[in-house]
């Protein structure tokens, strides 16, 4: 139903194919091009590139996946952070899905686009595969990521990726997912910072600064997820420095 309702593929439209891409945060995006734009707005960064900014969640990822596949995108990714779900995976690791669970049901992947990618990025960096998890809500525990890791066997998670497999789905366009490690298990960001973070990534510094002075939130803890989602962009950039825009996406070309 959700697929017949896109006005990208009326058969009387033609449209230009062209990859979109669908991040939720701001730091994420940057990977992509150093430029900041409002969420929602999708924005050209190469030839044949898209992107556009969601924020955090499911309803947000979709509705920008949608809104790519209305201005004519012929194939998405999933492009940002995940949590590990186990002790194999540490931050700045390189996970490339083979399948998306969400809800007990599996999710498409294009996995011969994927494994075109992986078989580029391999010399320069160590690729996973396995499967990413559907999040509802952000994990703030070891043993909220242990549990959901023991219901689904997925080695990572998000709250985005799934949303935009979906929409792939119901339209029959490839999709891949790439995720950089953010927090490993051992560590997540506490329930108390998550307030003072606005869903596109940005952080409410006067809040911020009120929850370090009431202790609610320790300097070590900032700088532990300041280095975490370092290392984690600094595997998105070199994604996109190896791959390009394109993520090696033969059938744009």
């Amino acid at each position: 139903m959700g697929a017949r309702a896109l006005p990208c593929f009326n058969p009387g439209v033609r449209r230009l194919s062209y990859l979109g891409i669908v991040s939720a945060l701001k730091s994420e995006a940057t990977c992509l091009m150093n430029l900041r734009f409002p969420v929602y707005r999708v924005v050209n960064i190469g030839d044949n590139t898209k992107l556009c900014l969601s924020s955090i969640g499911n309803d947000a990822a979709r509705g920008a996946a949608l809104k790519l596949c209305e201005n004519g995108a012929s194939a998405l990714v999933s492009f940002g952070v995940a949590a590990a779900l186990n002790n194999a995976l540490t931050p700045g690791d390189l996970v490339l899905p083979e399948a998306i669970i969400q809800d007990g049901g599996s999710l498409p992947v294009d996995i011969a686009w994927r494994n075109r990618l992986a078989h580029r990025l391999s010399p320069h960096l160590t690729v996973t595969g396995g499967t990413l998890a559907a999040a509802d809500v952000p994990l703030t525990s070891r043993q909220e990521k242990i549990a959901l890791g023991e219901k689904t066997g997925a080695c990572a998670a998000d709250m985005e990726t799934a949303a935009v497999a979906k929409v792939a789905g119901e339209i029959g366009i490839p999709f891949i997912a790439i995720r950089a490690i953010v927090d490993p298990l051992e560590f997540s960001p506490p329930d108390a910072l998550l307030s003072a973070v606005h869903p596109d990534g940005n952080v409410d510094l006067i809040r911020l600064i009120a929850l370090l002075i009431k202790r609610s939130v320790s300097v070590k803890t900032l700088i532990h997820l300041g280095l975490g989602m370092h290392a984690a962009r600094t595997t998105l950039g070199k994604v996109v420095q190896v791959a390009g825009i394109t993520f090696a996406n033969d059938s744009l070309h």
